[in-house]
């Protein structure tokens, strides 16, 4: 076996590794850590007297269709009337969003409308510092939030040290409004409960997070991944907790088609290739187990699909090998499968396993597009709408969601708020 031969195995093995690791090791060794070195910490007991302002703010672009139903599910809330202020901040929505959020004057919500669309981060960068609540809570115009999960959420913030709060994100079926948790969605909220444990929880979902207002101070205004880094931007400025909290729920609806879903995912992959610049100091060893989560969860994973390309191109080299020969044939069976996968029914449920060699390759190609994407500078922060077919309103998830009662006054009820 020629020189050349040996340095191309061991580039097949060390990418594979490197995949392994991200996405099999790691688990094992953030839950192992968790156990051994991390501890469950417990919601502190807050009376509503000591609740603290707390300003829900719902980012909006051209919601016409789900804002009214959003604002009602918002009014829900189970939470001090007098410590609670609902604001939407649209940004250029040229649809008939600002009038229909402006018919909810009357029960408090307040609108920013924002007459040029700039995109999301600017749009909070503005809100927050326009909103009164010391404690800011993030959602989306597609989101539908339990009534107990504000008060959930604050309740950490009695713990001076805890700046960051994420809620449980619950993905429902747009058709049926049933509870549809990926196996993924599954696993990666198991992580989330471990590097909480650890006090590394890396970022928040950006439809259900609490920031202590005091700590945020602003992000570029093309940044694209927004849930992800203004929460580590301030536990890298301040040292504060993020913790993350199952019992706050709200829910979203996995997006209709699978293209739409890919184009998120790409976008968020460049957001990610975007932020390292402004987060690689957290892989500094003195900022604790957030390092390694940091390098572990995030780096790595990123650099899964270049390892995956050079994996199968370096094993073709080598392919004269018999066993480097069957490696070779079962990285092109995975990915052929992957792709009939795809078009596999989800019923019977056996069939959804295949399914989850669809979603990594998926995932990862959506990620190497974003990686091209932020190279090549020309990702909009502006975000688009996710096509949605629910127009019906909250989805019901058995046991943890409830749903929002509709308005008594048919002027701002979903059917006649321009839905």
């Amino acid at each position: 076996m020629s020189m050349a031969d040996r340095v191309l195995i061991v580039l097949v093995f060390s990418s594979l590794a490197i995949v392994a690791y991200a996405y099999f090791g790691y688990p094992i060794l953030v839950w192992l850590f968790s156990r051994l070195f991390g501890r469950e910490r417990v919601r502190p007991e807050v009376g509503e007297s000591d609740l603290p302002s707390l300003s829900l703010l719902i980012a909006a672009y051209n919601e016409e269709a789900e804002i009214g139903k959003r604002i009602e599910n918002a009014l829900e809330l189970d939470y001090p009337a007098d410590k609670l202020e609902i604001v939407v901040a649209s940004d250029g929505s040229s649809d008939r969003t600002n009038e229909i959020v402006g018919r909810f004057a009357r029960y408090g919500v307040k609108l920013l409308a924002f007459p040029q669309r700039r995109g999301k981060a600017s749009v909070l960068n503005d809100a927050i510092s326009a909103v009164s609540g010391d404690i800011v809570m993030l959602s989306d115009a597609n989101t539908y939030t339990h009534a107990t999960a504000a008060a959930r959420l604050a309740a950490w913030f009695k713990d001076p040290d805890i700046g960051v709060v994420c809620g449980r994100l619950v993905l429902t079926d747009p058709r049926t409004g049933k509870n549809v948790d990926s196996l993924y969605w599954k696993y990666e909220t198991f992580l989330k409960k471990c590097e909480s444990r650890l006090g590394a929880l890396l970022g928040s979902n950006g439809a259900i997070y609490t920031l202590r207002k005091s700590l945020f101070q602003g992000i570029p205004a093309n940044t694209i991944v927004d849930d992800f880094v203004i929460p580590l931007l301030a536990r890298r400025r301040s040292g504060c907790r993020i913790v993350y909290d199952r019992e706050a729920v709200a829910t979203e609806e996995t997006p209709a088609r699978l293209v739409s879903e890919f184009h998120r995912r790409s976008r968020i992959g460049a957001g990610a290739f975007q932020s390292m610049c402004w987060l690689s100091g957290l892989l500094n060893p003195l900022q604790g187990w957030i390092s390694f989560t940091f390098l572990s969860h995030k780096i790595l994973r990123w650099l899964c699909p270049f390892a995956l390309i050079v994996a199968l191109v370096a094993n073709a080299f080598v392919i004269d090998h018999s066993a480097m020969r069957y490696l070779f044939i079962a990285q092109v069976v995975f990915y052929v499968t992957s792709l009939i996968a795809g078009r596999l029914p989800s019923k019977p449920r056996i069939l959804r396993y295949p399914r989850l060699a669809t979603m990594f390759t998926m995932m990862n190609a959506a990620l190497l597009v974003g990686f091209f994407r932020w190279l090549r500078s020309n990702q909009n922060a502006a975000w688009k709408r996710t096509e949605r077919t629910s127009t019906a309103g909250p989805p019901v998830v058995a046991e943890s969601v409830g749903t929002a009662k509709p308005t008594s006054d048919s002027s701002v009820s979903p059917s006649a708020a321009g839905s």
